[in-house]
């Protein structure tokens, strides 16, 4: 959960966002934020205020609320957060410094004299997705309707897309950096010539076998220890009727008077025609186009008549005229389909130029009847019928919904068959089912389920890409809280022994570090445990052979180049499985003085994050100047309410 928070907060991206990044994540716009860059603190301020930058001060409730968009916005991506996690994840740390970051910058701007005319705040507001109607194009509607529900005004909206867009000014052109020297960039480059020996042992969980087991006491302390680990997570009950495009579809077949209807208006698209194959020459110059004409009426091949010239012939196969004039003009098309086969027509003029064409072969169509036409038609007007009568019923329950119709008055007057699911995860997955996969249908509603809240309105889900929809409800909801210890025994003394054994093995393991830092050989100390173990294994890596691995590394590798020569540390192995120790025999160090390749390489890679640090520098000078001050007492009592309250709740 940490590490969600920490990638939210990260990004190259995210530091030019400010204040609108609250807005803009709560209304699922892409966003990220200014920070990351802790403001420092400093003097004291009045009561109810959580920071002062500038003149501008941060009040408590104006914190509270900014966290509560925030929070919305990351459970829209991940529907399981709770707000308690949100804060100990570092959401509001990164809420508060995003806000402080985005007021010095907005500070520093204006000192500088920047602005940001309301034409450019129009135009940010318009190419905002969830601001814009079915065509694509701004609509005051939805815009409305958006900022009713975040309880937003269109002036606090301009006022910090105008905040958020001054920062980018400034921001962008170091962000934007990418230049490093090459000095710079040489003692990074000699790291990656860096080699380090030495060797690892295993103390697996397993070797020290299942021990005693767990008395009633031991065991009722470790559950009660860790409940976190046996909670089920926040469950809802779901109420919800499909609209399915099939059932709709089945009652909009089309009548016979319909079918012999469109079966008239389609008149030319039924009557018999002909298509045509025709060479073509297109020349700027109507002598040039002369000459062609009468060489191809003579008896020479038209592509070779061009060519005579330097021209190419282009042929069109089994084109009709519609298609035809779409490639050269009316002119053109009327003349060449007028021609008898093998003649020669033009030149005639088009917005091209000068056309040359040749009736290759033609190719009757023959017309379609009435009858003939018939099974075409009622497959397109059967589609037709049924997308309209999908979108009216659309359009109807989102009307009855808009006008504050509960969601058992929608479904009585819309004849809809309602359903009510068992308690579900935000996958839609039942966790107390005997195989727990989710009905596709369930998994496509769940999140909008978990999205909302108590008392919010009915919402239209999308659940298929034919157009099928359902109306979702919230109905009852279960709060997060661990399984109870008599129905999960089994496991709790599984997790009970497998605990035990960690600790014991971390004792062991500590052991063996202790007499590998004071002269005992690795090998000779594991031995000492008493444990059937693994073999030591010799490690031999470079900087290099990690770079290659990305973030894909055996722990023991990764604690081998954050230790000191001829020492031991230890490292607990993935899953819980046991713990790594690891002793560093020696270091060969690098010089990349003369490899420009491996230079060059490291001056593109740091190119990559020196933006970020001197954003970083740029955005804390910043701060400075305008004058930041920061109460630590106020911001952990925020953390401290908005915590309690979510688990009191």
């Amino acid at each position: 959960m940490l590490q969600f928070f920490r990638r939210l907060t990260k990004s190259k991206v995210g530091i030019v966002i400010t204040f609108g990044v609250l807005i803009i994540i709560a209304l699922a716009f892409a966003a990220g934020d200014i920070t990351n860059i802790r403001g420092q603190s400093g003097g004291t301020l009045g009561g109810g205020e959580v920071a002062e930058v500038g003149d501008t001060k941060v009040t408590e409730v104006e914190l509270r609320q900014r966290a509560q968009t925030a929070f919305n916005g990351y459970r829209q991506q991940q529907p399981t957060l709770d707000i308690a996690t949100f804060v100990a994840g570092g959401g509001l740390t990164a809420v508060i410094d995003r806000t402080i970051n985005g007021l010095a910058l907005y500070h520093f701007a204006q000192d500088v004299g920047l602005a940001a005319s309301k034409r450019a705040v129009d135009g940010e507001i318009a190419s905002i997705p969830a601001f814009q109607g079915f065509d694509g194009k701004f609509s005051q509607t939805a815009y409305d309707q958006i900022l009713q529900q975040q309880r937003l005004t269109d002036r606090q909206l301009r006022e910090d897309i105008s905040r958020d867009m001054l920062a980018r000014q400034l921001i962008a052109p170091t962000a934007g950096a990418r230049q490093v020297p090459a000095q710079l960039a040489l003692p990074y480059a000699s790291l990656l010539l860096e080699r380090r020996r030495g060797v690892v042992g295993y103390i697996p969980v397993a070797a020290l076998g299942a021990g005693t087991p767990p008395t009633d006491g031991e065991l009722q302390t470790f559950y009660t220890r860790q409940r976190a680990r046996y909670t089920v997570p926040e469950r809802r009950t779901i109420r919800y009727a499909v609209v399915r495009a099939a059932d709709v579809a089945a009652t909009a077949k089309p009548t016979a008077a319909e079918i012999a209807a469109a079966y008239r208006s389609q008149a030319a698209r039924f009557a018999a025609s002909e298509k045509r194959t025709l060479t073509q020459v297109v020349v700027a110059q109507q002598a040039q186009a002369n000459q062609i004409a009468a060489r191809a009426k003579g008896g020479t091949a038209l592509a070779a008549a061009a060519r005579a010239i330097g021209l190419e012939a282009n042929t069109a196969t089994a084109v009709d005229k519609a298609a035809f004039t779409t490639q050269s003009s009316a002119a053109v098309a009327n003349a060449a389909f007028a021609a008898a086969a093998g003649q020669v027509v033009g030149p005639v003029r088009s917005p091209l130029g000068w056309h040359v064409v040749r009736v290759d072969a033609v190719t009757p169509v023959a017309g379609k009847s009435l009858a003939e036409a018939t099974p075409e038609l009622t497959t397109e007007l059967g589609k037709t019928k049924a997308q309209e009568a999908l979108a009216r019923i659309n359009a109807d329950l989102d009307s009855a919904i808009g006008g504050n119709a509960t969601f058992d008055e929608v479904i009585a007057d819309a004849k809809l068959q309602p359903q009510t699911t068992r308690p579900l995860l935000a996958s839609g997955v039942d966790p107390d089912a005997p195989t727990p996969t989710p009905d596709p249908v369930l998994a496509r509603i769940a999140p909008a389920a978990f999205a909302a809240e108590q008392g919010d309105a009915p919402q239209l889900v999308p659940v298929d890409p034919d157009g099928s929809f359902a109306v979702v409800a919230i109905g009852q909801v279960v709060p997060a809280a661990p399984r109870p210890l008599a129905q999960i025994r089994d496991a709790v003394v599984r997790d009970f022994v497998a605990d035990r054994n960690l600790r014991a093995a971390r004792q062991l393991a500590t052991a063996a570090v202790n007499k590998a830092n004071g002269g005992t050989p690795l090998a000779q100390a594991l031995a000492q445990t008493g444990l059937r173990l693994p073999p030591v294994q010799p490690i031999n890596a470079s900087r290099a052979d990690l770079a290659r691995q990305g973030g894909q590394l055996p722990p023991p590798v990764a604690l081998l180049f954050s230790m000191a020569a001829k020492r031991a540390k230890l490292i607990e192995a993935p899953n819980r499985a046991g713990w790594y120790v690891v002793y560093l025999d020696a270091i060969q160090g690098g010089n990349a003085a003369g490899n420009t390749a491996l230079i060059a390489s490291t001056r593109q890679g740091l190119g990559g994050v020196i933006g970020r640090e001197f954003t970083e520098q740029f955005t804390a000078a910043v701060k400075r100047q305008v004058g930041v001050k920061r109460d630590e007492a106020a911001i952990a009592r925020v953390a401290s309410d908005l915590a309690g309250g979510a688990q009191s709740r």
